[in-house]
C-alpha cells in the first residue's frame, strides 16, 4: 500500500499536463500577433510544427533520455533503455507502474508539454524568414540533443541535479525549468537569430505586430497555462502548489509593473505589447524559483524582471542581431535573472534571508552552463542545416510573404482573396497577389 494509486495527485497532474499543452496554442496566438499580417500563419505553425514533432520523438526516445535511470556521464539517459516507452507504462503483471502514487505515464505526459513549449518559444527569433521543413528538422534535432540531456541533469538525476557535483556546496534549485526551458530556449533564439541573419528591412523599415489583441490574449493564455508549468512542478495538490501558484500570479503582476514604469518613464506612454511581455518575463523569472520564494520575494523578482527585459529587448538594435519577437530579450535574461535571484531571494538558503552565498554561487554556475551546453549544441545544429538544407527562404518569397508562399494561404480575407480560394487561383506561382498578402501598415513598407 505504499504506493497505492493517488487519484488526487494524479488527477491534479492530469489537469496540470493539460494547462501545459494549452500554452503552444497560446504561445501560438501571442506570437501570431506580434508578427505582420503576411506572416501571421506561419509563425503559428512553427508552434504547432513543434507539437507534432516533439509529441512523437519524446515517446519514442525523449522520456527515455531524459529520466532514465541508466544515465551515459551524468548527462543524459540511455535513449535505448525506455524506447517507445518499454516497461514505462505497464508491469510485467500488467498493473500500470506507479511512482510515489502517480502512474509513470501521467508523468511522461506531463513532461512531453515541457518540450513542447521549449522548442516552440525558440521560434519567436526567426520570425518571418525561416524554412518551415527546416525548422521541423531542426525541432528534432534540437529537443534530442539539447532540451533532453539538459533535462536530464538537472531533473533527471544528472551533473545539474541535486544528486550532482555541485551538490556538495548548496543544492541546485530549478523548480519548473529556468535551465532547462528558458535558457536553453533563449540562447538557441540568440543563436539561431545569428545563423540565419536578419529580416529584409530590420532596423529601416518599422515591423510592427499587426495584432496586438491577439497579443494580449495569448499572454493570458500563457498566463492560464503556466499555473500548471509552476503549480504542477509541486507533484503535489499541496501547500507548495499553493505557494507557487500564488508566486507566479504575484511575479508576473509586479513585471507588468516594472515593464509599464520603464515605457512610461522612458517613452511617454504604457503599452499594452509592454503588458503582454511583462506577464511573460515575470512567468519567465518565477520559473525556477516558485517553490523557494516567499510571495513577497517574488514580487522583488517580479518586479526586477520586467524592468530588466523591459531595457533588454533593445540589445537586438544595439548589437546588430534581429531576434524579430524578443526572445532573447525576454526568455533568456529573465531566466538568467530568476535562476540566479533564488540565491538571493530562497526563504531557506537565500543570501538576503541568512544562507550565505553557496546558494547563489552554484545558482550561477548552472546559469553559467546551461547557457555553454545550450550555444554550443545549437550552434553545430544551426550550422550543419545551414549548409545542407539551408534556412532562408528566398528574398521575393519574403517580400511577398511567408504565408503565401510557404503555406498558400492567408490569415485574412484581403481584396476579397480568402484562405479558402487561395489554392484556386490561376496562372501564378503564388496563391496571393502581392496587394492582398503585402496589405497592412504603411509604415511597414520599404520605400
Amino acid at each position: 500500500m505504499e504506493n497505492a494509486l493517488d487519484t488526487g495527485l494524479t488527477a491534479w497532474m492530469l489537469v496540470s499536463a493539460s494547462l501545459v499543452l494549452l500554452m503552444t496554442p497560446g504561445l501560438a496566438l501571442f506570437y501570431g500577433g506580434m508578427v505582420r499580417t503576411k506572416s501571421v500563419l506561419n509563425m503559428m505553425m512553427m508552434s504547432y510544427g513543434a507539437m507534432a514533432v516533439v509529441g512523437v520523438v519524446y515517446v519514442l526516445w525523449g522520456w527515455s533520455m531524459s529520466y532514465s535511470t541508466d544515465s551515459i556521464g551524468g548527462i543524459v539517459g540511455n535513449p535505448f533503455t525506455h524506447f517507445g516507452l518499454a516497461d514505462t507504462i505497464t508491469d510485467g503483471a500488467g498493473q500500470y507502474v506507479l511512482d510515489g502514487g502517480l502512474p509513470v505515464v501521467v508523468d511522461v505526459g506531463f513532461q512531453v508539454t515541457f518540450a513542447i513549449i521549449t522548442v516552440a518559444l525558440i521560434s519567436g527569433a526567426i520570425a518571418d524568414r525561416a524554412r518551415f521543413g527546416t525548422w521541423l528538422v531542426f525541432t528534432a534535432f534540437w529537443v534530442t540533443l539539447a532540451y533532453f540531456p539538459m533535462a536530464h541533469m538537472v531533473w533527471g538525476g544528472g551533473l545539474l541535479s541535486g544528486d550532482g557535483p555541485f551538490a556538495s556546496i548548496a543544492e541546485p534549485i530549478d523548480f519548473a525549468g529556468g535551465t532547462v526551458v528558458h535558457i536553453n530556449a533563449g540562447v538557441a533564439a540568440l543563436v539561431l537569430s545569428l545563423v540565419i541573419g536578419k529580416r529584409a528591412g530590420f532596423g529601416t523599415v518599422a515591423l510592427r505586430p499587426h495584432n496586438l489583441p491577439l497579443v494580449m490574449l495569448g499572454a493570458g493564455l500563457l498566463w492560464f497555462g503556466w499555473f500548471g508549468f509552476n503549480a504542477g512542478s509541486a507533484y503535489g495538490a499541496d501547500g507548495v502548489a499553493g505557494l507557487a501558484w500564488l508566486n507566479t500570479t504575484t511575479a508576473a503582476a509586479a513585471a507588468i509593473l516594472g515593464w509599464l514604469v520603464v515605457e512610461r518613464l522612458r517613452d511617454g506612454h504604457a503599452t499594452s505589447l509592454g503588458a503582454a511581455s511583462g506577464i511573460v518575463a515575470g512567468l519567465v523569472a518565477i520559473t525556477p524559483a516558485a517553490g523557494a520564494l516567499s510571495p513577497v520575494g517574488s514580487i522583488a523578482l517580479g518586479g526586477v524582471a520586467g524592468v530588466l527585459c523591459a531595457y533588454a529587448v533593445g540589445l537586438k538594435y544595439a548589437l546588430g542581431y534581429d531576434d524579430s519577437l524578443d526572445v532573447v530579450g525576454v526568455h533568456l535574461v529573465a531566466g538568467l535573472w530568476g535562476t540566479v535571484g533564488v540565491g538571493f531571494l530562497a526563504t531557506e538558503t537565500g543570501l538576503f534571508y541568512g544562507g550565505g552565498f553557496s546558494q547563489l554561487a552554484v545558482q550561477v554556475i548552472i546559469a553559467l552552463l546551461a547557457v555553454a551546453i545550450s550555444a554550443v549544441i545549437t550552434t553545430v545544429i544551426a550550422l550543419g542545416l545551414k549548409y545542407t538544407m539551408g534556412w532562408r527562404i528566398s528574398p521575393d518569397d519574403e517580400a511577398l510573404g511567408i504565408d503565401a508562399a510557404v503555406h498558400a494561404e492567408s490569415g485574412y480575407d484581403v481584396g476579397g482573396v480568402g484562405a479558402s480560394r487561395a489554392s484556386t487561383l490561376p496562372g501564378s506561382t503564388h496563391p496571393l497577389p502581392a496587394t492582398a498578402s503585402t496589405a497592412t501598415d504603411h509604415s511597414e513598407v520599404p520605400a
